[in-house]
């Protein structure tokens, strides 16, 4: 089941059978949906299967590591987007507002009743940054069942006084999983209390990434460096990752091969391969490769944190014609994160680690180092030794 194309029309049919109504009754995982478009006047609301039950894992992408972009699909066909317009300042207005809030707030999955002005639109949204999602349809009324609020997410709403940045940083060093605290901060439960907003979906993903990920990196920047270079490595839903961490200061670079056939690469024959770079001293404009970028730094942060450590970081990503459609930005963070639990293949040079890493990759070193300002420096500077 290659073919995006199919596996779209295979899941629409089959929604078909489970969706006939414009009234849908299940449990939400919680779930939640920002829109951007319009902004800011955006569409926010639920995202609800029409079953109940125990949903949570529709809604928890750190879960989905290891299964197949089918499987994923799947997981997220059958959640019918509610959608209804408002301004991003009306996080304390309307009935429809606050039920957005108690998705957010709420600490598991949780019954919801959806009333639809139409039946909804059956087919499925996919976006390499957020995860995708089925039907949509203009939302009439919401009804809630009883929901119990997660307790460090309603302190932290309940904590008008704390900045977003804060209130993120606090929830995650309380465990609250990344894609919860994106989501609450979607949903304008975060911030002081006046300059709450309803945030898009998308970038609320990518705000969580960047902010746990500075936040580490502003106490990493004052650690040693490692004593050896080490390569990690991850295949899944065929993206393949070389992450290799070389001894020095902090300096940390993404790169990304996308093959003909793929999402980003859809009309060319050729492999189209895109860079993001930032210097000790850090970024000031947003990364040309996108959420994928912030992604992969915070996983690439936790690590360094473990070890009490920085080093220089370099992240090279094939992502071949099996990737045939996006599935979210979590793809990077979770396959990052599981290929930094491993152990890795520890080299005395960096050259010894760059022969390794073409023997892992269809793209040869050179090819790479003509994009990369990492590659680039290292590559010279052996070149004088």
């Amino acid at each position: 089941m290659r073919n995006p194309h199919f596996l779209k029309r295979f899941y629409k049919f089959k929604t078909i059978d489970m969706i006939k109504s414009n009234e849908i009754y299940g449990s939400s995982p919680p779930d939640l949906f920002i829109g951007r478009i319009g902004y800011p006047d955006v569409f926010i609301g639920p995202m609800v299967p029409p079953t109940l039950g125990d949903t949570e894992i529709m809604g928890t992408p750190e879960r989905w590591v290891g299964k197949s972009i089918p499987e994923i699909v799947e997981l997220r066909s059958s959640l019918v987007r509610g959608m209804y317009r408002t301004k991003v300042t009306n996080v304390d207005k309307g009935r429809i507002e606050e039920a957005v809030k108690e998705i957010a707030l709420a600490d598991k999955f949780t019954s919801i009743d959806l009333k639809l002005k139409h039946a909804p639109s059956l087919k499925m949204s996919f976006n390499e940054n957020s995860q995708p999602f089925g039907p949509s349809a203009p939302l009439a009324n919401i009804q809630m069942g009883n929901m119990k609020a997660e307790q460090h997410v309603e302190a932290a709403y309940s904590d008008t006084s704390m900045t977003a940045t804060n209130a993120i940083i606090e929830l995650y060093d309380k465990g609250i999983p990344v894609s919860k605290i994106q989501k609450a901060l979607a949903a304008g439960l975060l911030g002081r209390g006046s300059a709450r907003r309803f945030v898009p979906t998308r970038w609320s993903i990518t705000a969580t990434d960047d902010t746990l990920s500075k936040h580490k990196l502003s106490e990493i920047k004052q650690m040693g460096t490692i004593d050896s270079v080490r390569i990690y490595e991850k295949t899944a839903l065929d993206n393949r990752w070389i992450i290799i961490f070389s001894p020095g200061q902090w300096e940390y670079e993404s790169m990304e091969a996308w093959y003909p056939n793929t999402t980003w690469n859809t009309n060319s024959s050729q492999i189209d391969i895109g860079s993001s770079y930032e210097p000790f001293g850090g970024r000031k404009t947003y990364a040309e490769i996108g959420g994928c970028y912030y992604a992969a730094r915070l996983a690439v942060s936790e690590l360094l944190e473990k070890l009490n450590a920085q080093a220089k970081v370099l992240i090279l990503r094939e992502v071949h014609s099996g990737y045939i459609m996006p599935v979210g930005v979590w793809n990077v963070r979770e396959h990052v994160r599981d290929a930094l639990k491993g152990i890795p293949t520890e080299f005395n040079t960096f050259s010894e680690a760059l022969a390794y890493a073409s023997k892992k990759l269809e793209i040869p070193v050179k090819t790479w180092a003509q994009y990369s300002v990492m590659l680039k420096e290292m590559l010279y500077q052996k070149h004088l030794s």
